[in-house]
């Protein structure tokens, strides 16, 4: 019996003291909450609120004094409390938002009946590119270029350019886009405030964006361009599937500064047939990379090399580690290229 009531008297002790601790933790929250609403209701409400703001972090945002309800409670640490709400929510925001191109800014998920205005498109198909821009407050034009200029000019001598942009079913910038590397010599700075210029830019509707290199060191993010291209088709090289919106943006070659505007002969097309009868299916000569980004696509395409119609001729010459990092078809990939 004596047994049983000293087990009793222990569970009541410790139902009046977890009484005491949690309701007197309830009851200065509460007064806490008051006081707050009496100041700031968007704080209060914001506390209350744990999907926005977590209530544990009230404990890092007052002083001992404020939190245990006996301190002052006044502008001055709610206008504190206020601005550490805000930091934790740009933060949290920030990790929900989309991670985008753009460096970054999240590409619009379009398509061609959501981002592009047939209306332009009905009575002719033509080529509208932008003139080099007027000196103004940003200084010269940036120069073009060798690449950009090929791009240019191909669409200027072609039969679907126009000087006229209100007959334009599409727009090319004349601003050189293809090298978004910061570090390049061919980086053109302040793309957003000349995009904000053009006349006809209505947030990149009927816009082709070209690029060939996104990002920069150390990671190349390929959806890192810089600014932000609103509704405009992106042609870019090295496009993932992941951000490829099928339908609407287009995936080009990689080409070299080298690479001629005009090559070799005239070719045989004389109608629309297609496709036509040619030599070889496919023709690669360049570096495949032993190392870094890239390198395990490029080192499982030698497979398809086959010396009839498919041509893919690569040297491991690139960097300065290359030597180390050789892999044992290097002598053989590099000899047929040297050839």
């Amino acid at each position: 019996m004596q047994a049983k009531k000293r087990y009793i008297l222990v569970f009541v002790s410790c139902a009046f003291l977890a009484y005491c601790y949690f309701g007197g933790y309830r009851l200065k929250t509460v007064s806490y909450h008051r006081r707050v609403s009496r100041l700031d209701p968007m704080l209060s409400s914001s506390i209350q609120n744990n999907n926005d703001f977590p209530g544990h972090l009230i404990n890092f945002m007052l002083p001992a004094s404020a939190k245990d309800g006996m301190g002052p409670l006044n502008e001055d640490v709610v206008e504190a409390a206020l601005k550490t709400r805000n930091a934790f929510l740009s933060v949290s925001n920030a990790k929900l938002r989309p991670q985008g191109h753009l460096g970054d800014f999240a590409q619009l998920p379009c398509r061609m009946d959501t981002c592009f205005d047939f209306n332009k498109c009905y009575d002719e198909f033509l080529v509208y590119v932008y003139p080099p821009e007027p000196l103004n407050s940003l200084g010269a034009s940036p120069p073009i270029s060798s690449n950009y200029q090929k791009i240019i000019t191909a669409i200027q001598e072609s039969r679907y350019y126009t000087t006229d942009p209100k007959r334009a079913c599409l727009f090319v910038l004349g601003i050189d886009t293809l090298d978004r590397d910061s570090l390049s010599e061919d980086y053109v700075r302040n793309v957003p405030s000349r995009l904000a210029r053009l006349s006809y830019w209505n947030n990149g509707k009927n816009h082709v964006i070209f690029n060939l290199y996104s990002g920069t060191w150390p990671d190349y993010v390929e959806n890192s361009l810089g600014f932000d291209t609103g509704e405009a088709i992106l042609a870019k090289a090295s496009m993932s599937v992941q951000q490829l919106r099928p339908g609407f943006d287009i995936s080009i070659p990689l080409f070299h500064k080298q690479f001629p505007l005009r090559a070799g002969s005239t070719g045989l097309a004389v109608s629309m047939n297609f496709p036509l009868n040619k030599k070889y299916l496919l023709a690669f000569k360049g570096k495949r990379y032993v190392h870094g980004i890239g390198s395990e696509t490029r080192n499982t395409l030698f497979h398809l090399h086959n010396s009839r119609d498919i041509i893919l001729v690569t040297t491991c010459r690139h960097g300065k580690s290359w030597r180390e990092l050789q892999d044992a078809r290097c002598d053989e990939d590099n000899r047929e290229y040297d050839r």
